[in-house]
């Protein structure tokens, strides 16, 4: 993943030393015994190593899907219920520790942890100006990978400034979620502190995209004064804003724009094939969500998973204006658009993720499906607000300011003012999370850290479900050291 066009194209121009983890697991990497003579001599060197960093944010297209296929936003989907098992056990609840696709995201994500710590390793290596500022875009990444890590897994194994080599699997064990949570808000304070609000290139890391998440992982914790207050000081003095129109907020002319605190990069220009999905430029998901065998305007063909159901569609309000934004109805599309013709899939509800869908007129090169060019808005800032205002009223400190920050979300959506207050307040913002960020992964840990999940999702026991199994392979290869997390 990288910032602009001209820095995609370097990713296929990095040192093979650079992939360090496209291997299946995060301890089979190499030993890079001539590190210290062979890199990290110029800037170059670590500018090349922070866009190898960079690059496996890409692969979070997987943590995006199941985010919403695990939650009661949306239903797996696809051809069959046979088809891709791992994302169908997923949905019903019935997932395992052989499950292929948690067993890429810990070891997908364990690819991005090593990448960062690869620089941060050597951060003394070398001298020169502006090294401060690539410091800090690595320790925000080695954040962002913990976060999603801790997410889905508790405890995991905590590497700071070295990286987990093939050997360690004999003596690594998993951190408690507690400090891993420490160390991630350590690197993003440390990171806010170093980096400029603008920076010097679309996607990279900004003041502002470490504050934000800094703010969130604080309100997951549960620390609501320190969250409300670095939201609320991006908010007062970063540069971020709403856009006015929500409705053209997820087409791939609109990206980067001033609502995007964060911004995962695509680009359809460097095709993949499903041997390695993690190797694609392109924003796999995009294609899982597509309508199958679609023919049409304005939408490409695709396999039709991740389909939303009826009742999130109905979460919306009457004349939301983001219920359309998010959620195509095909039925009411087709009636609309002569010549439109598709396949209904499995768990057909009639309803497709639209804010992540194909659109015609993309390159998508080497595979229509695995190369699509949508960028994922990873933090936006009507998220911020929403944060501040959850902060703010469950932290008992202010709920007329959350009040505020809720009803801007609200009026952008062609929504009248609530005037909520207390535990009232609170559901109102729970909801407003679910429709503003419908169809963007974060129902199911939403759900999970607010302890809803068992009202709300089929088959989710409590005591299990709040945590996914730890690879069966990852335990095998730490000699059954370590014990799988309850349930499994």
């Amino acid at each position: 993943m990288v910032a602009s066009k001209h820095l995609k194209t370097l990713l296929g121009l990095l040192l093979a030393t650079l992939w360090i983890a496209c291997s299946d697991d995060f301890v089979d990497v190499d030993s890079f015994d001539e590190d210290s003579e062979n890199f990290f001599n110029s800037e170059e060197d670590y500018e090349q190593a922070l866009i190898s960093a960079y690059d496996m944010l890409q692969s979070t297209y997987l943590n995006v899907m199941l985010g919403e296929i695990a939650s009661d936003n949306t239903l797996a989907g696809g051809e069959s219920a046979t088809d891709v098992p791992g994302i169908q056990e997923i949905d019903d609840m019935v997932h395992t520790p052989v499950n292929e696709q948690l067993r890429s995201i810990w070891s997908w994500m364990f690819a991005g942890v090593n990448r960062a710590n690869y620089i941060l390793e050597f951060r003394d290596k070398t001298d020169f100006p502006g090294k401060e500022r690539i410091l800090a875009e690595a320790t925000f990444l080695r954040a962002y990978y913990y976060f999603e890590l801790v997410k889905w897994f508790g405890d995991v194994p905590l590497a700071v400034d070295q990286r987990l080599l093939f050997g360690d699997q004999d003596v690594v064990e998993r951190t408690p979620a507690s400090e891993v949570y420490d160390q991630i808000e350590a690197d993003l304070t440390y990171a806010a502190a170093n980096l400029p609000y603008t920076a010097f290139e679309t996607g990279r890391v900004t003041r502002g995209a470490a504050q934000a998440l800094l703010g969130k992982v604080l309100v997951y914790r549960e620390k609501f004064q320190p969250a409300a207050q670095v939201l609320e000081d991006l908010i007062n003095n970063g540069p971020h804003q709403l856009v006015t129109d929500y409705t053209t907020l997820f087409e791939n002319d609109n990206e980067n724009t001033v609502e995007s605190v964060f911004e995962v990069q695509y680009t359809d220009v460097e095709g993949a094939g499903f041997g390695c999905l993690q190797c694609s430029e392109g924003n796999v998901a995009v294609g899982f969500n597509g309508i199958r065998n679609y023919s049409g305007p304005v939408f490409e063909s695709g396999f039709s998973f991740n389909v939303p159901t009826a009742e999130a569609y109905a979460a919306f309000e009457d004349g939301d204006l983001r219920r359309d934004v998010a959620i195509l109805d095909i039925e009411a599309w087709a009636a609309a658009n002569d010549g439109v013709s598709y396949v209904e899939g499995f768990e057909h509800t009639g309803y497709y993720n639209r804010k992540y869908i194909a659109r015609q007129g993309d390159l998508n090169t080497g595979d229509a499906n695995l190369t699509n060019p949508n960028n994922y808005r990873a933090i936006r800032y009507a998220e911020v607000l929403l944060l501040a205002a959850e902060a703010l009223n469950r932290g008992g400190i202010d709920d007329a300011r959350a009040l505020g920050y809720l009803n801007q979300v609200r009026n952008r959506a062609g929504l009248s003012d609530l005037s909520a207050t207390g535990s009232d307040l609170t559901e109102a913002i729970y909801r407003e999370r679910r429709v503003e960020l419908m169809g963007e992964g974060h129902r199911f840990f939403d759900l999970v850290r607010t302890g809803r999940a068992a009202a709300n999702i089929p088959g989710f026991q409590s005591g299990k479900h709040e945590l996914f199994p730890i690879p069966s392979i990852e335990i095998e290869l730490a000699g059954n050291r370590w014990e799988q997390n309850p349930g499994y």
